[in-house]
């Protein structure tokens, strides 16, 4: 069987101590450039793989964070999991992946074990969590994501009222101008509140029939609200959905229904999940950044590992509009069934 190499082989490569290949390893930037590129030719030629269980071992680290999300069988947060263990791998972290459902207990149950568990940190998109829930959270680092952001904890997440303004702007810019919005609560979630300023901007406003509330966020929610919608015989020539999922089965319901997307009416979703482009028409949505939120989460910890207390810093990380087939056709205004 072949010896693996050993930190000890690569420093008498480079012909430098073991010391300052552990230095290199670990990034610090005192090395001088010339030095660390014999280190790192050295790594190369030798094929040398650092022992990150011993790296851990070496800086008071277990090498495992927690990444608590709702769901997993929710497309966002499955892509966002992969994300976050690509950005995770490059800090020498392994991810345990846990569920809260979105209820409260369950969240609370985690930060306990949290205090109780030998982890690095933990990220945590939150549902129904409270501020006064984390008075006395545990010292182990802590991110928040989503739409929920509390003063005292590090937080990442996109600008979601400015995210819906901008979807709901590219839906009336296309000649719409009887937008429903599916799910998310009024003056509550931010891109329910980003879809009536956006309305506001252009003298409309969002009447209590056009926002439909749902019980959740599948397909199946946004299909059973479109459907009592259209029942009650309500005039629509734009939809914009709080997931993408819930456009989804709006679109499902719509051509049920005898309506075409988009000549009849137009359709936007928010997540850009991977199965927008296998979608009939392919969804128009809003994409968040999900590997700057990884990164970010990720960063949110290590900084919060260093001695002393950590400032608490709210991060914003980037989105755009991804216009596709869902919203490509102009209405002249509210649709009836073909």
């Amino acid at each position: 069987m072949p010896v693996r190499p050993r930190l000890a082989d690569v420093a008498a490569r480079a012909g430098v101590s073991m010391k300052t290949v552990s230095n290199v390893i670990n990034d610090f930037p005192h090395v001088s450039e010339s030095t660390r590129s014999k280190v790192t030719t050295a790594i190369e030629e030798l094929g040398y793989r650092p022992n990150v269980s011993a790296r851990n071992l070496a800086r008071g680290r277990t090498g495992v964070i927690v990444l608590g999300v709702p769901r997993l069988d929710m497309p966002y947060f499955a892509s966002l999991a992969m994300q976050l263990i690509t950005a995770a791998e490059a800090a020498s972290w392994w991810v345990q992946i846990r569920q809260t459902r979105g209820e409260r207990a369950n969240e609370l149950r985690l930060l306990e074990e949290a205090r109780d568990s030998r982890i690095d940190g933990m990220v945590l998109s939150v549902v129904a969590l409270r501020e006064a829930d984390l008075a006395d959270r545990p010292s182990t680092p802590l991110v928040l994501l989503g739409e929920h952001r509390f003063a005292s904890v590090d937080h990442v997440g996109i600008d979601n009222a400015g995210a819906a303004r901008l979807a709901v702007r590219h839906l009336l810019d296309t000649g719409r101008r009887h937008v429903v919005v599916v799910g998310g609560r009024r003056g509550a979630d931010q891109r329910v509140v980003g879809a009536e300023s956006a309305l506001a901007e252009r003298g409309e406003t969002l009447g209590p029939a056009m926002h439909l509330a749902v019980e959740g966020v599948t397909g199946q929610h946004g299909e059973q609200a479109m459907d009592a919608f259209l029942a009650a015989g309500h005039a629509v020539d734009a939809v914009f959905c709080a997931t993408d999922w819930l456009a989804m089965g709006v679109i499902r319901s719509l051509r049920l229904h005898g309506y075409r997307v988009p000549d009849d009416v137009a359709v936007m979703g928010f997540d850009d999940i991977p199965y927008d482009l296998a979608a009939l028409p392919t969804l128009s949505t809003i994409a968040p950044d999900r590997e700057q939120i990884a990164r970010l989460a990720v960063e949110s910890l290590l900084r919060q590992e260093r001695p002393g207390p950590p400032e608490v810093r709210h991060a914003v990380a980037d989105h755009r509009i991804v216009v596709r087939e869902s919203t490509a056709a102009t209405a002249p205004g509210g649709a009836t069934p073909t």
